[in-house]
């Protein structure tokens, strides 16, 4: 049985009896190391690390805007790991008081099912229940909510994923309003696809409840020095510049900008540089990074890392028991 990555260092872990369930495997090796007191660059959103810079700071701002507002379906778009989903939770951290947030976490349901699992949200009880009872219940409280001064929200995560009969249905939830405003106000977080799925001729009309578009651009070449040292401060680090500029063009051109590769890249060259015991991070540990993490667009000059992860954990290893 062979043994790679975080696999590795749990099996080791585990015979060591020093396996955390809850621990960032290899990040806790070199957090003392480089002075950090939590890991820098996991892929798990977390709103202390949010950084505000291309664009993402004015497209939080515009989102929480329009929520507030209610002004209709607001949609946001962009690749995989580039930071939906933070924004996403930081639009939840940012909201007023007096605004419910609902989540819907599995893009998959289907038209009635969706309507159960928005109600279930709400706490309503729906067992039972025919679908036209479910969206009575649903209108009776969200007018309720609106009498008590409470603005409704709903977060469609993964949203390239919903069928598109669940897409209508989600639609025609925008017509529970009063006179003066909607009573549930939704935000569509998606793939590229979405916007495929919402060109289609038969999903004009909820194309034309969209008010608002964002795109989260990928991260740009020069942005990512300031993106690794605002995530590193965050993370506790005070030092000088811990990447080379030729590491940062590294992880510039073997991530494409893409800010979940970003960190990935980022994390695994710090554990490169702990393993060597250096207190900076050079082009040659990301390179040990990418071809570790095998993107397939990472196309890197230069003679391509021998060096296997598993060795490089069991280095590490090595110098926690000296």
């Amino acid at each position: 049985m062979r043994l790679e990555g975080d696999e590795f260092l749990r099996y080791v872990l585990q015979l060591q009896g020093t396996f955390q369930p809850t621990q960032c495997l290899h990040a806790a090796m070199y957090q003392q190391h480089f002075g950090l007191h939590e890991a820098p660059f996991g892929i798990t959103p977390n709103p202390a690390f949010f950084y505000s810079g291309n664009t993402r700071g004015e497209i939080l701002s515009a989102l929480l805007y329009a929520v507030t507002q209610g002004e209709g379906i607001v949609k946001v778009t962009g690749e995989v790991g580039c930071g939906k989903t933070m924004l996403c939770r930081m639009l939840e951290s940012r909201l007023p008081r007096g605004v419910d947030v609902l989540y819907l976490v599995n893009p998959t349901l289907g038209p009635q099912e969706v309507l159960h699992a928005i109600a279930a949200e709400l706490g309503l009880n729906t067992n039972g229940r025919r679908a036209d009872e479910v969206l009575r219940a649903l209108h009776a409280e969200l007018i309720a909510r609106h009498a008590a001064a409470h603005r409704v929200v709903l977060l469609v995560e993964e949203a390239q994923a919903m069928p598109l009969e669940t897409l209508e249905e989600i639609r025609l939830l925008t017509n529970l309003e009063t006179a003066n405003s909607k009573l549930l106000q939704i935000v569509l977080f998606g793939q590229p696809e979405l916007d495929e799925n919402l060109a289609l001729p038969r999903m004009r009309q909820l194309r034309e409840r969209i008010t608002h578009s964002f795109n989260v651009p990928p991260m740009p070449r020069e942005q990512i020095p300031y993106f690794l040292s605002h995530r590193l401060r965050a993370a506790g680090y005070q030092g000088p510049e811990l990447f080379s500029r030729g590491a940062v063009r590294l992880i510039a051109r073997g991530s494409q900008g893409i800010v979940r590769r970003i960190n990935v890249l980022a994390d695994k060259s710090l554990m490169a540089a702990y393993a060597e015991d250096l207190p900076y991070v050079n082009s040659y540990h990301v390179r040990q990074a990418i071809e570790d993490s095998r993107y397939s667009c990472a196309t890197v000059r230069g003679n391509r890392s021998m060096i296997v992860f598993d060795k490089l954990l069991a280095t590490c290893f090595r110098r926690r028991a000296t």
